[in-house]
């Protein structure tokens, strides 16, 4: 029979220990500290002679000492691990402070002028002296180290200002905000992060600013030549280090806070590089794409919607072609889902969207096939699928400026056929390029095979664009033209029959909102009615005017062009009790929204649209 002793002896196995709660937890850390080989890990680890020690004693729980009141416990039968636990000078300190409870209340300090007034004083003594031992311990830097450490606080101190926007205009008058952006070219890259992200912290739009305080806090900024200092920062942030990743992502942040105003972002790209910096950033190679990557596409983005002259900007440096180029992996491969890399391909189609709306972005779009590339992507793509089709859209959208005069060959002849040459020399719009292009790239088929099937509304809304931009653009009696308009009659005139079809639905949809807009109206004042005029607008667009304006633009055409389709288009309205009077309303309503002032110089745009649709409602007379 096993002996009691046998029970009772340590088995040979490791210790486990028990996580210990210490009544005082720093002391205990101070304590650990504070060894002679410093290392905390290794408290409370049992030697060799400790474990000596243990086999010596005896097994079993020893006795229980005999406590009295020398011991600092309460008399109680229990004893110290039955009873309160409490001896009795941690119970005068307790009783202490529970005599003091509610005696002193907490005072919050106040955040106005005089406390702003002391925040700026002691952050320019600390700029200051920080620049007075860096420049004399030069080689010492254990000596100034201290100072960059104070000065590192008194930064974090000014994110406070962020919650009481109403201390901006009083903070930019003091000139601290001058000496705030200066510190961005501070020896230390540690020292210009911290102030890039209280930039970044007291421009966000989250602040509670009005426009007043936050236009008077940005002003300060830009003429302390924040641009410069942030882009100039681009060139020592090393991002395979996270404190400088950090700091270009907080540096792309302030910009997009900036761009948040069409004058500043133009600014921002005229008095900086950052816009090369911008396309050399996103032609990096990454896998997986990077959250800084994918922010420079969206900063691109930005900067390239809010301003025409940033988008001639990045044409004239070769963006249309370097965009291509980082679409063209995504002509049959789809990014990851909910990713980065899905976010950078979405910024970078908006990009080339920008891009190609502009005269000389439909010229280099052209000359990088991009059409082609765009066409490959909606019969292959997914993902791009659409966005490529958008791109399509904006690339055969009319553009104002013409095309430069080609230039003439030399050839032999009289100078009769020289001048009959010279006058034969054309002038098509930029769009007139692309168009022709699409037909002789065989996108046509493309395009209509996909109007064919049934689509979602922005596809659609697509589609009808490039139809509307091609019966535009496309000279007449061209081949092109000739091409175009024979895919509509082909097949017993089925594209016709799709576009009425699709019309009468835009247009119940258009006369259910139009009707609940009247209800409203009827209860309203003239002013409130007045007030609520774009709201309106807004919601007959959402209802699908746009949509219906261009069909009923593409009907008229054909009406116009072909005896034949002008047949199909009648009867096709005749079978709902529809007329082409019902086109002419459409079209007249957009007359009326073209706001072209006869005694000023209008926008060529805007003459020639106008232009173009009195001309078609001469067709509907």
């Amino acid at each position: 029979m096993t002996s009691i002793d046998e029970l009772f002896k340590t088995p040979n196995l490791p210790s486990k220990r028990k996580l210990e709660i210490p009544s005082n937890p720093t002391q205990s850390y101070k304590s650990a500290k504070l060894t002679t080989n410093g290392d905390a890990k290794r408290q409370g680890h049992a030697s060799v002679e400790d474990e000596l020690d243990i086999d010596e004693e005896e097994a079993g729980p020893a006795l229980p000492q005999d406590l009295g009141e020398e011991d600092g416990l309460d008399e109680d039968d229990e004893g110290r691990f039955f009873g309160s636990g409490i001896g009795d000078d941690a119970k005068e300190a307790l009783d202490y402070l529970d005599t003091r409870e509610g005696e002193e209340e907490y005072v919050e300090e106040k955040i106005d002028s005089s406390w702003l007034r002391k925040l700026a004083l002691s952050f320019e003594k600390r700029i200051s002296k920080n620049a007075e031992l860096r420049a004399k311990y030069e080689d010492e830097p254990e000596k100034f180290m201290g100072s960059e450490a104070d000065l590192d606080m008194d930064i974090k101190s000014l994110s406070i200002l962020s919650e009481h926007p109403e201390l901006y205009e009083e903070f930019a008058k003091m000139g601290c905000v001058n000496s705030l952006v200066s510190l961005l070219a501070h020896d230390n890259t540690d020292i210009a992060i911290d102030a890039i992200e209280i930039i970044s912290e007291l421009t966000d739009e989250d602040v509670q600013a009005t426009p007043p305080q936050w236009d008077a806090l940005v002003a300060a900024m830009l003429e302390g030549d924040l641009l410069s200092l942030l882009v100039s920062n681009f060139s020592r942030f090393d991002e395979s280090v996270e404190a400088d990743r950090s700091g270009v992502y907080h540096s792309l942040s302030v910009i997009e806070n900036l761009a948040s105003q069409p004058t500043d972002s133009d600014r921002i790209g005229s008095e900086t590089t950052l816009l090369p910096w911008l396309l050399e950033r996103i032609q990096k190679k990454e896998s997986p794409v990077t959250q800084n990557k994918q922010y420079a596409a969206e900063i691109l983005a930005i900067l390239l919607q809010s301003s025409s002259a940033n988008r001639k900007r990045v044409t004239e440096l070769d963006g249309v072609d370097t965009l291509l180029q980082l679409l063209a992996s995504y002509r049959k491969r789809d990014p990851q889902k909910d990713s980065e890399e899905e976010e950078f391909v979405e910024n970078i189609f908006d990009c080339l969207t920008c891009l190609v709306d502009e005269p000389d972005g439909k010229s280099k779009f052209v000359e990088a096939e991009g059409v082609e590339l765009c066409l490959i992507m909606l019969r292959e793509a997914k993902f791009s699928k659409v966005r490529a089709l958008r791109v399509l859209d904006h690339s055969v959208g009319y553009a104002e400026a013409p095309l430069p005069p080609a230039p003439i060959k030399k050839e032999k002849g009289s100078a009769k056929e020289k001048e009959k040459k010279e006058q034969e020399v054309q002038y098509p719009n930029r769009s007139t390029l692309v168009c022709e292009r699409v037909v002789e790239a065989a996108g046509l088929k493309t395009i209509f095979g996909m109007f064919m099937k049934k689509q979602d509304a922005p596809t659609t809304e697509h589609i009808l664009g490039i139809f509307a931009a091609l019966l535009r653009s496309l000279p007449g009696a061209s081949a092109p033209r000739i091409r175009t308009l024979a895919k509509f009659v082909e097949r017993d005139y089925e594209k016709i029959t799709k576009l009425v079809n699709l019309r009468r639905e835009y247009a119940a949809r258009v006369a259910a909102a139009d009707a609940q807009i009247k209800e409203e109206r009827r209860v309203m004042s003239r002013e409130d009615a007045a007030d609520m005029a774009d709201a309106w607008f807004s919601q007959r667009l959402d209802a699908g005017l746009f949509c219906l304006q261009t069909i009923d633009v593409v009907l008229t055409w054909l009406v116009a062009e072909d005896d034949g389709a002008r047949k199909a288009v009648v009867r096709l309205l005749a079978e709902r009790d529809e007329r082409l009077t019902d086109l002419k309303k459409t079209l007249k309503e957009q007359l009326e929204a073209i706001d072209v002032d006869e005694t000023k110089e209008g926008k060529d745009g805007d003459v020639m649209l106008r232009d173009m649709l009195e001309t078609l409602v001469g067709f509907l007379e």
